[in-house]
């Protein structure tokens, strides 16, 4: 048996400019950190040569290509494994449209499960790039490519997509302190709405393709997300709020369904209770709130969202990696 452990996300600034539609033309740059909320695959030998396949619903089935997960399904293929294998699922968090990168962890980290079945050891930049090919090119998905890069990598991340399709992946490096303190100052809320990032995305895709006002917001967002970069350099850790304010009121202008009335009133809330900046996570439309603000603020935000989720969290320093291996004395 196998188990691996992948953290799902946050991204603070330049989400958007990891799409295709964008960083073909022109440099994409996301911040990014993995958070100690995960995704557990195990991988286990099945004794009658079937696939099992456990997730939101149980699969059992003779042939890979009769797997409807299409994950699970194009991650073997990959693989070359045919038969005789079951594999589960357990995530911290609500799997689907919640903006933490889900899809994306567990891609990674069933990779990285499968290749340690396999008898091989994959590194990080493998498990990105191959979990970017099965979402992207194997799946179709009109998704960007952060959110496996961040799950294979871990840690606080500044990364940039290049034009020729190749992702440079580096540390943000500040001192402890401002690390501490930009963990410290975040709140974390689950607004309990989800929503299909494929259909924001496709649409967000196609907006900034045939609009130049939308590539040049996309353009403002990289730009914020190099701001925020070197603000942390310079140990200034309170310069995620305004730049997290400003990157929200940006990605709102991409597309119309990145927010509603309703988000738009708990942002305004919070904001007046003393964040000094948030955004939703992942394509919009629902999932979780992040804010910023100063720690004796907290406690007044919290109160102004009494129907939200606070859901506090702290950074990982790892991204996804094999927490047991156990023979079982039977391989197919």
């Amino acid at each position: 048996m196998i188990i691996t452990r992948t953290p799902l996300r946050i991204s603070f600034a330049g989400g958007g400019s990891d799409l295709p539609a964008f960083y073909e033309k022109e440099r994409g740059a996301v911040v990014s950190t993995a958070i100690d909320k995960y995704i557990y695959l195990t991988v286990n030998p099945k004794f009658d040569h079937k696939i099992r396949a456990s997730y939101s619903i149980t699969e059992i089935v003779d042939r890979v290509e009769e797997l409807s997960h299409e994950l699970i399904r194009e991650s073997l293929y990959l693989l070359n494994i045919r038969q005789g294998i079951e594999i589960t699922s357990i995530s911290d968090i609500p799997s689907e449209g919640t903006g933490l990168g889900s899809s994306s962890s567990y891609t990674v980290g069933l990779l990285n499960a499968l290749y340690a079945y396999s008898g091989h050891m994959a590194g990080a930049e493998r498990l990105a790039r191959e979990a970017c090919y099965i979402e992207i090119e194997r799946c179709g998905k009109t998704i960007g490519k952060q959110d496996q890069y961040i799950a294979a990598y871990g840690g606080l991340q500044y990364i940039r997509f290049n034009p020729d399709g190749s992702v440079f992946t580096d540390p943000v490096l500040c001192a402890p302190a401002t690390y501490q303190k930009l963990q410290n100052g975040l709140l974390l809320f689950y607004t309990n709405l989800t929503r299909r990032a494929d259909d924001i995305l496709v649409e967000q895709s196609r907006i900034i393709q045939a609009d130049e006002a939308k590539q040049a917001s996309t353009r403002q967002l990289v730009s914020l997300a190099d701001q925020l970069c070197e603000a942390l350099g310079r140990n200034e850790a309170d310069a995620i709020g305004e730049i997290l304010h400003a990157g929200w009121m940006e990605k709102r202008k991409l597309a119309a369904n990145i927010s509603n009335t309703k988000i738009d009133e708990w942002y305004e809330r919070a904001r007046t209770a003393g964040a000094i900046g948030g955004k939703l996570l992942g394509a919009g439309g629902g999932g979780f709130l992040l804010f910023y603000a100063h720690r004796d603020k907290h406690a007044a935000i919290r109160r102004a969202l009494p129907e939200l989720i606070h859901r506090p969290f702290h950074f990982c320093p790892q991204g996804s990696k094999v927490i047991y291996v156990e023979e079982s004395g039977y391989r197919p």
